[in-house]
């Protein structure tokens, strides 16, 4: 492996192969990295093949160099300026409220939810109750 490369260091090279999780990349005529798929490009790469092609120069970034194991990682993204603040703002979906359960008249001695409404008469009664025991 080439002693000249560095990590950090932004390169030349020419894609030589592309598989489903990244491009690699010739350096010079000895040296070879690969470029993960997370590394193409700003966002979602589901197909490489639709950013790279077998034959393309491209600039990329040294990420690491593993001397021993004999490995670059490369990045393209890193030489691009990241996108401004990405447009891809979702309108938001108003959120369904869930209907409170109606309690019917012949379910009293049931408990569950009841609405504002049906419970404010109750308060109030259990309030006035509440202040004549004071007294």
């Amino acid at each position: 492996m080439a002693g000249k490369i560095e990590t950090g260091s932004i390169i030349t090279g020419k894609v030589t192969g592309i598989q489903p999780y990244g491009a690699f990349v010739a350096l010079d005529e000895n040296t070879q990295g690969l470029v993960h798929i997370s590394e193409i490009t700003h966002g979602f790469v589901k197909d490489i093949n639709d950013h790279l092609k077998v034959g393309d120069e491209i600039k990329v970034k040294v990420l690491s160099v593993d001397e021993e194991a004999g490995k670059i990682g490369l990045s393209v993204k890193a030489t691009e300026e990241p996108p401004a603040q990405q447009q891809v703002i979702r309108a938001k979906k108003p959120r369904r409220r869930q209907a409170a359960a109606i309690i019917s008249e012949g379910d009293e001695g049931q408990q569950g939810f009841n609405t504002l409404k049906e419970k404010l008469q109750e308060w109030i009664d259990q309030s006035q109750r509440e202040d004549l025991i004071r007294k």
